[in-house]
């Protein structure tokens, strides 16, 4: 165990007495100081000595814990496949793969002529692209259609503003750099002498679409389109399965609106396909000649309809919508429109054929997640589909539509050894304080007491209608060959029941997720899967925010809380609308600015607003300097109240990422450290 007597005195951030009023009500933020006057530059000295004090002091709590670290690390790195490779995939007239060399942290990225047998030619190698750097993703990467030419962008940072190259693949060399505030998708034209993409502004906002003329002046290329109507909208660049189409998409969390570009004259007119409509989503594929439309306006499930580029606002239905079926997405193939929807929370695919005629995959477990892989051949016979299920290790499956069969392509493999017979996983039912039923999956060794005696962890994420999968993890291994149970938590917030799931989740219905979590808990706790104080739980980002909400609202229950990059410091976010998210996020959480209603709920529950004088579990709390979606503040406002009010003795660590951002660190070494110092944190926790 952590003890705390053993530590140094841990940091105290000074309290600078700072308050202001809205809509009559007085809010105090004693520690708004921690937010760099001059951000995104953090330069102030006392911010970033208070941040160094904290990251010394979670090197010192963890100190003892170190010897339980490394062995998790080399558990997690021993089931991980060092040169692992994906399955190659057939683009025009070549195979695409990416592969890790032994050792490596980043993954280089490879093709062959199609039918040859040659060991692969590099097309990009992440490994020496991050040399010289302490961070380093790759954010997009697009082969030009007559294969010549590669359009990448990466970022050096986390503050995802990512650089946009062109690469001539005969040579290995960049011939131009394009821009360096580019975030998103890259999209050629059809005759490979431009790219399609979109630029951030000064407040993270994707704002624009622009196309550059390869040899041309950056500084000339022409916008696209350019959103000036709604500031909380961002503008995003894809293509059609077809590729007849360069699209253009402007939305928000509620609304959206798309303009198509003909790929093979980019310079044409963009042509709207239907104007906005408050909280009317669309997605447009093209297939038959035909736009192949998935939107919500009369289902709150979707329906997919068909309209033709000469009235392509003009949707005819084609599958309605309903209660039961929810429709995820489609894909349009030369011979088959490909549906992904979810019954009574589980994965389905279909295929329809364009006469008419449809079936669903036949899938090998009763509870599984699967999804349409990497497809990006238009005339394709045959599909790939991802699989996984909390026993089965992630599979790559090829689908036969003629003969309706699927064929194991690869399968993960887990090099230390792997029995699935030693496992059984379970779909729960929990009953939540309204009378919801709560979909809970669990996974645990076939030896666990069903008696409360077990240390069980729970995770949820529950905003965004992100839906957690039962999918399978390596590094939940090490939990549960230590004897633990471990569950995911589908809560209202998610789409894990269908897009009303979601909408019970957010904005005015928000407090149902943060109730959906501990009922959950107590419906495991009743199973006989943990007893109260022997669950430790995790969330990152927004699912961080569930975690401080809880943390204040449930103490007790709880083991341990680790809580990643969490938005915590929610009133305070949605109350500043330059920063970037802001105002892109009114639609999921409201408007406190403008409504008084939209402040009192917010309020009700912003984790670091409701820190009480209390007891608090075990925590430890992360961050990244260089986050634009959850900015370090918030993590580190949030310890310094908590360290302030809590009245315990239990382990409160703060660990903020100086050279990383939203996603923590890039290399995949060091992303398993990170992970193996919150199961060991965990693990110490419950001792």
């Amino acid at each position: 165990m952590i003890d705390p007597a053993t530590l140094p005195v841990p940091p105290q951030a000074a309290r600078q007495p700072h308050s202001f009023e809205r809509h009559g009500q007085t809010v105090s933020d004693d520690y708004a100081w921690i937010r760099d006057a001059g951000y995104p530059n953090v330069s102030d000295e006392a911010v970033l000595a208070y941040l160094r004090q904290e990251n010394a002091y979670f090197e010192a709590a963890m100190a003892p814990v170190q010897p339980l670290v490394d062995t998790l690390f080399a558990e997690m790195k021993g089931r991980m496949k060092e040169d692992d490779s994906s399955v190659p995939r057939k683009d025009g007239d070549w195979d695409y793969w990416w592969g890790f060399e032994t050792g490596a942290q980043y993954r280089r990225w490879l093709r062959r002529p199609t039918g040859s047998d040659e060991p692969g030619r590099i097309v990009l190698d992440e490994a020496a692209e991050a040399k010289g750097h302490d961070y380093f993703r790759l954010g997009a990467l697009a082969i030009s259609p007559d294969g010549r030419l590669a359009a990448w962008a990466s970022d050096s940072s986390g503050a995802e503003r990512f650089t946009l190259r062109i690469r001539d693949l005969a040579t290995g060399t960049d011939i131009e750099t394009v821009s360096s505030v580019i975030n998103g998708a890259i999209v050629w034209s059809a005759g490979s002498d431009a790219v399609a993409y979109t630029e951030v502004n000064d407040n993270w906002r994707t704002f624009r679409a622009r196309l550059h003329r390869l040899g041309s002046d950056p500084a000339g290329d022409a916008v696209l389109y350019e959103e000036t109507d709604d500031i909380g909208f961002n503008v995003h660049v894809g293509r059609t399965q077809d590729r007849q189409w360069i699209v253009i998409g402007t939305n928000d969390h509620e609304t959206s609106e798309i303009r198509l570009v003909p790929a093979a004259d980019p310079a044409a007119p963009p042509l709207l396909v239907s104007p906005r409509q408050a909280k009317r989503q669309y997605g447009v594929d093209s297939a038959q000649g035909k736009l192949w439309i998935h939107t919500n306006d009369d289902h709150i499930n979707f329906r997919v309809a068909v309209a033709s580029p000469e009235a392509p606002g003009d949707w005819e239905t084609v599958i309605a919508g309903s209660d039961q079926v929810y429709i995820r997405g489609i894909s349009s193939f030369a011979g088959h429109l490909v549906i992904e929807e979810r019954v009574d929370g589980l994965d389905q695919i279909r295929l329809r054929t364009y006469d008419g005629d449809e079936h669903r995959i036949a899938f090998p477990e009763p509870s599984y997640t699967a999804g349409l892989g990497t497809n990006p051949d238009y005339d394709s016979p045959g599909f790939r589909i991802g699989y996984a299920s909390m026993v089965t290790p992630d599979t790559v499956f090829e689908y036969d539509p003629a003969t309706r069969s699927l064929t194991t392509l690869k399968v993960r493999e887990v090099p230390s050894g792997y029995d699935a017979g030693l496992y059984a996983t379970e779909r729960l039912i929990v009953p939540a304080r309204d009378g919801k039923a709560i979909p809970v999956s669990i996974v645990y060794r076939k030896d666990f007491p069903r008696d409360g005696s077990g240390p069980l962890y729970l995770y949820a994420y529950g905003a965004y209608g992100i839906a957690i999968p039962p999918s399978f993890s390596a590094d939940r291994l090490s939990l549960l060959d230590r004897g633990w149970a471990c569950a995911i938590a589908h809560i209202r917030g998610g789409d894990d029941l269908g897009y009303g799931w979601y909408l019970d989740g957010k904005a005015e219905k928000r407090w149902n997720t943060f109730h959906d979590f501990p009922d959950a808990a107590k419906g495991l706790i009743a199973a006989g899967f943990a007893s109260a104080g022997r669950i430790a739980i995790q969330g990152g980002s927004a699912g961080g925010e569930l975690m401080g909400v809880v943390a204040n609202t449930d103490p007790d229950l709880w083991g341990a809380v680790v809580a990643d990059v969490p938005f915590v410091d929610v009133l305070n976010t949605m109350l500043d609308e330059t920063l970037p998210l802001t105002p892109g996020e009114w639609p999921e959480w409201g408007n406190p600015i403008t409504d008084p209603a939209a402040f009192d709920l917010i309020r009700s529950y912003s984790p670091y607003d409701q820190v009480a004088k209390q007891a608090y579990p075990p925590m430890l709390i992360t961050g990244g300097l260089n986050d634009p979606r959850v900015t370090y503040w918030e993590p580190a406002k949030w310890a310094a109240r908590l360290r302030a009010e809590k009245t315990d003795a239990h382990p409160l660590l703060l660990k903020i990422n100086m050279g990383a951002g939203h996603g923590g660190k890039s290399g995949r070494y060091e992303a398993i450290t990170e992970r193996a110092e919150g199961f060991a944190f965990m693990i110490e926790a419950l001792g």
